[in-house]
């Protein structure tokens, strides 16, 4: 039975909704009214708020002030209300006057006013009714009487009478000022040594070279200043403070402006004494200024540090930088004491945990944004004042305010901004602040819109660490803040931009002397080493004249030492800021802080400077290498007879049967394929340092902040990133990483996968051609490549044979001396086998040369070959001794050789070839000079990033310098191998 209600419950509701559904009643249709503004309504109508259209009045009704409702006309009375309508009545001829409440109609003392109500002369009042409410029929005007004892004047309404000022009373005895007194504000003062006020005081504004007329000062400044100064007035006393501190606490030889009236008061009250025992604050007085002379900033500031230790760890733990501000209205009125971590001294609108993210110790604070004209004087009709104290929590109910001064950077001291010079001792120091001033660029009225405004569009809390400091103690925190005059013209177009920062810094003195003090020491050794360089090199030349060459030789060489020692100095910089800055949450007291933005610039010079000498010093190996001398000596003999006779004149020669060039060819291309292998990954090493910064997080390393956390919350302010930290992370992970790879390639890889230089070794033994390779005109590197038996270029049985016996240790060494494994060797030549090396390649050289000097007859093909067999028998028997004017011997290099890489004996006579197990002749390749090529790489990585502060855009030019420096490695050293070694180029693939 339910089960049968419920289907046709659901039926009938089914078919309820397709009816609505498609019936007219839901169908789309756009609801439109007129526009109306309650100006457009005129006198006859008044503005409906809930029909949003003019409505018209009823009779003998107009339009009230507001427009909003309707009132009976001029001489006629409410005769019925029910709140939404009202029924008017003309007064009789009569009673002619309308009561004060509209009510009624009374006859008048004297005539009627233009409202049609009843007036009375100046102080009197206008009596309507008897005590009992009674309409009287004549209405009366009663005298106030302004003398002992009741000195009454009429009220604001002008219905009763009341006590006058107490000005008045205590200066005239009586409720009028008199001639001989001042009346200004509503007050009357008795002569004072005040000066005169001016006739309209106004307020500077120096940005738009602008003095507005203030209604503000021109209704209260002086009669604020008197009654500071002659009742102690403290409402007023906070008030003249303020207009002072409008008119950016500047000082001039006026003394009738707020400043001047707040001076002169300063001085006069001396005696009265000082408050809280702080002797630039005056009883009754606002504090404004840190005394009255410069040079005071310095002794505020780094005389004493704050009695507050912040750490991170431990019973003391106090990470929480606490300000309280005194907020004060402009009428002097105290309004309430204020969190500032609130969001107080912050224009720019956040979330709360990001507002209160600026007063974290440590953490580097910085916030900005544009704000709207319009909202500024929508929002700040009228400026709050703020006094700063850092809170000092003592013991559990016991906190002291220690008073933050104020650098007001648009401060003028007769017309010169002394607050904007680098050197504090000029400075004058202020106190209380605004934020946004709408009021004093007011002109006609205080509800007119403001010729100008200004805004704290800078606002900035510093603190500096005590020098050599173990308990984390600080100075006095410093608020700086620079405004900006704004011209109003056109409200809702205009914007400003705003800024809130807190700045922690340290003095960087004693780190810059020692920075300075490693860049010369270590400056001097790089010299002492490129003069060493440079002497090796000479030597290796065969050259003994100091000439331009050597000059430039030696600033090459110094330009890559000096390289490295900017290298070490700037990655030991960043590593130490580092360890110690990203540490402090470790520390029990902060010691570091991480140097400002500003300060910063040296250390980026620093890396600047690194990055261009290590590209010179690259450039200068790049073109080293595609310039070195090469050669293939192939040992392959002939091993029988040609197989077609050649017919001689008068005899028919047999010749022997030729060597196969396919090995050399071989050789050649393996040498080609080496010289840009290196011992990491290039492209694998990008991408995992970019896999660290980014993915990984520990890009958040260089936050400029204390927290180590490599991931933050979306919610959690970040702050800007440090220059210093950037490069000291980027740098730490790239060596790292490189370090991780080289020591795998060198451990694992060459020896369990392929080492691709002792192959090649190994394939010039097989190949049976050794290798000579001159990076110098007479230094170099020899491979001797010289098979143990006598053949290379046999069939697959015969290969596989003389290996096996060579295995089974049934033939002789490799090396290049009897019973002696040594194939790689550093080679000094004397210049005469240089020389004939030089002429045998001379008639080559001569065809790249000048066209006059290019025989045009000679076949190149012809002559490169005859020039390839020459240099091979040329070289082969000097490696065997066969020329006695030009032998070598061999031996080891001292150890003291290996280390400053300079050979000792110059070899004059006879060529040296020097043991060389370490296969040293990578110095030619990019193999031999990844050190160089990682700093490089690392600091062209780092020079972008700091450039752009982006990882990604940093790693992906870093790979394409990479590509293409290796593109063009491949291609110009592919070309020198083919002209050196007179191989064609077109069997190098």
């Amino acid at each position: 039975m339910a089960t049968g209600a419920l289907k046709l419950r659901a039926f009938i509701y089914g078919y309820i909704c397709i009816f609505l559904l498609k019936s007219d009643t839901f169908s789309c249709e756009q609801f439109s009214v007129s526009f109306t503004q309650p100006s457009d309504c005129g006198v006859e109508n008044y503005f409906d708020i809930s029909s949003l259209s003019c409505v018209k009045c009823g009779p003998n009704q107009m339009s009230s002030k507001s427009g909003f409702s309707c009132e009976c006309q001029t001489g006629f009375k409410v005769l019925a209300s029910t709140g939404a309508s009202i029924t008017c009545q003309k007064c009789s001829d009569s009673a002619p006057g309308v009561t004060q409440d509209g009510y009624g109609c009374v006859r008048c003392p004297g005539s009627p006013a233009e409202d049609g109500k009843c007036q009375c002369p100046t102080g009197s009042i206008l009596v309507e009714r008897n005590l009992n409410g009674t309409l009287l029929t004549v209405a009366a005007c009663e005298a106030c009487s302004g003398t002992e004892p009741a000195f009454s004047v009429p009220d604001p309404k002008g219905n009763r009478c009341v006590r006058c000022q107490d000005s008045f009373i205590n200066t005239s005895q009586s409720c009028t000022c008199g001639s001989s007194n001042t009346l200004a504000g509503g007050m009357c003062f008795p002569p004072s040594n005040l000066p005169p006020p001016s006739n309209v005081p106004s307020v500077y504004f120096a940005q738009l070279g602008l003095a507005v007329p203030s209604a503000w000062l021109s209704s209260f400044l002086y009669s604020s200043a008197a009654a500071c100064l002659l009742f102690s007035n403290r409402t007023a006393c906070q008030a003249l403070g303020n207009m002072c501190v409008l008119n950016m606490h500047s000082l001039s030889t006026l003394s009738n402006d707020a400043c001047g009236l707040y001076s002169t008061i300063y001085r006069t009250t001396a005696a009265q004494g000082n408050n809280q025992g702080i002797p630039y604050w005056r009883v009754s007085l606002p504090w404004l200024y840190y005394g009255e002379q410069a040079g005071l900033a310095s002794r505020v500031l780094q005389t004493d540090p704050l009695p507050v230790g912040f750490s991170f760890k431990g019973v003391d733990r106090n990470t929480n930088v606490e300000l309280l501000a005194a907020v004060y209205s402009v009428r002097g009125e105290f309004m309430r004491w204020e969190n500032v971590s609130r969001g107080t001294l912050q224009l720019c609108p956040d979330t709360t945990t990001r507002l209160q993210a600026a007063f974290m110790f440590g953490t580097a604070y910085k916030q900005k944004c544009v704000l709207s004209v319009s909202d500024l004087l929508a929002s700040q009709s009228e400026p709050l004042f703020y006094d700063v104290f850092l809170v000092q929590q003592k013991a559990p109910g016991d906190r002291r305010l220690i008073a933050v001064p104020t650098l007001n950077l648009n401060l003028q001291f007769n017309g010169q901004s002394v607050n904007q010079a680098s050197n504090m001792n000029g400075w004058y120091l202020t106190r209380r602040l605004v934020l946004v001033d709408t009021l004093s660029g007011r002109e006609k009225s205080l509800s007119s819109t403001p010729r100008a405004i200004r805004v704290a569009s800078d606002l900035k809390i510093r603190f500096q660490l005590v020098p050599s400091t173990q308990k984390g103690e600080v100075y006095p925190p410093l608020t700086t803040v620079s405004y900006s005059d704004i011209l109003i013209s056109d409200p809702v177009k205009q914007t400003v931009t705003v800024s809130f920062s807190v700045e922690y810094e340290m003095d960087q003195n004693e780190a810059r002397v020692k920075t300075d003090i490693a860049l010369g020491v270590l400056g001097g050794v790089a010299v002492v080493y490129s003069l060493l360089k440079t002497a090796s090199w000479k030597r290796r030349i065969a050259s003994p004249l100091i000439d331009l060459q050597t000059i430039l030789k030696f600033l090459l060489f110094y330009a890559g030492d000096l390289a490295n020692v900017f290298f070490v100095v700037t990655v030991g910089t960043g590593l130490y800021w580092l360890i110690f800055y990203k540490t402090l949450e470790a520390q029990q007291f902060v010691s570091v802080f991480l140097p400002l933005p500003a300060q910063e610039e040296r250390f980026v010079i620093y890396v600047g400077c690194a990055f261009a000498l290590k590209m010179v010093q690259f450039l200068h190996k790049l073109l080293v290498q595609l310039s070195v001398d090469i050669f293939f000596i192939d040992w392959e003999r002939p091993r029988g007879k040609a197989s077609k006779p050649v017919n001689g004149p008068g005899e028919v020669k047999t010749p022997a049967s030729p060597v196969s060039i396919w090995r050399t060819y071989f050789v050649a291309n393996e040498w080609n394929e080496i010289q840009t292998i290196r011992k990491i990954s290039p492209t694998f090493q990008v991408v995992s340092v970019l896999f660290f910064l980014e993915v990984a997080g520990f890009s958040s390393l260089a936050l400029r902040d204390p927290s180590s956390e490599l991931q933050r919350s979306a919610e959690a302010y970040t702050p800007a990133y440090s220059r210093v930290l950037r490069y000291g992370v980027a740098t730490a992970i790239w060596l790292c990483l490189g370090f991780i790879q080289m020591t795998f390639f060198s451990v694992v890889y060459e020896r369990f996968v392929e080492d691709k230089i002792r192959q090649f070794v190994d394939l010039c033994s097989l190949s049976n051609i050794s290798v000579l390779l001159l990076s110098q005109r007479c230094f170099g590197y020899y491979i001797h490549g010289r098979s143990v038996h006598g053949h290379a270029d046999t069939n697959m049985e015969e290969m596989n044979s003389n290996m096996k016996r060579e295995m089974e240790n049934l033939c002789g060494q490799r090396g290049l001396l009897p019973n002696s494994d040594v194939q790689t060797f550093q080679v000094s030549v004397t210049s005469r086998l240089r020389a004939q090396y030089d002429r045998i390649l001379e008639p080559l050289s001569r065809r790249n040369g000048p066209s006059r000097l290019v025989d045009a007859s000679a076949n190149p093909y012809e002559q490169s070959t005859k020039a390839y067999h020459t240099m091979n028998r040329f070289l082969g028997s000097i490696i065997d001794h066969a020329h006695r004017e030009m032998d070598y011997i061999v031996k080891d290099k001292l150890l003291f050789e290996r280390i400053i890489g300079m050979e000792f004996i110059e070899p004059l006579e006879k060529s040296i070839f020097y043991n060389d197990d370490s296969y040293s002749f990578v110095d030619v390749l990019y193999y031999g000079n990844e050190a160089t090529l990682l700093i490089f790489d690392m600091l062209f990585f780092c020079v972008v990033d700091l450039g752009s502060q982006n990882f990604v855009l940093a790693s992906v030019l870093t790979y394409l310098q990479q590509l293409i420096f290796r593109l063009v490695r491949n291609g110009l050293g592919r070309r020198n191998l083919a002209t050196k070694t007179l191989v064609d180029k077109r069997f190098l693939i």
